[in-house]
């Protein structure tokens, strides 16, 4: 049974950062690219971040780029996400996930794992 724990998120004033976790118990983690996506009130989750399984190569949505930047650890079973430049158009539940590294696949925010519970990031303006 794969286990998905985000943490990290709170309430931040724009122009602020946060630093979201996610660990994954129950599978094989280095086997896996790892994403992140987002849910605001009322709007459809979306692709936030991607990160292949080595780590080596990323893929960032156009609203975030240049501000986030995602990162994994292996050895610890943990992909990370730093948020930088926060605006308020970013609140949003925060999840994470194992992806197919495609941008076709990302784009359509499709995970291979049930959600976890996520993690509520709030910036206010």
């Amino acid at each position: 049974q794969v286990q998905l724990v985000e943490s990290g998120g709170g309430l931040v004033q724009a122009g602020g950062s946060l630093r979201l976790s996610c660990v994954v118990s129950g599978r094989t983690f280095s086997n896996y690219a790892m994403g992140w996506f987002r849910q605001a009130p009322g709007k459809e989750r979306e692709f936030v971040a991607a990160v292949r399984r080595s780590g080596g190569d990323t893929y960032y949505a156009d609203s975030v780029k240049g501000r986030f930047t995602i990162s994994r650890d292996n050895a610890k079973n943990t992909v990370y996400l730093q948020m930088n430049s926060l605006k308020p158009e970013d609140t949003a539940v925060y999840y994470c996930n194992a992806v197919v590294f495609t941008i076709a696949t990302l784009n359509r925010s499709a995970g291979l794992w049930s959600w976890g519970q996520g993690t509520q990031v709030t910036v206010s303006s």
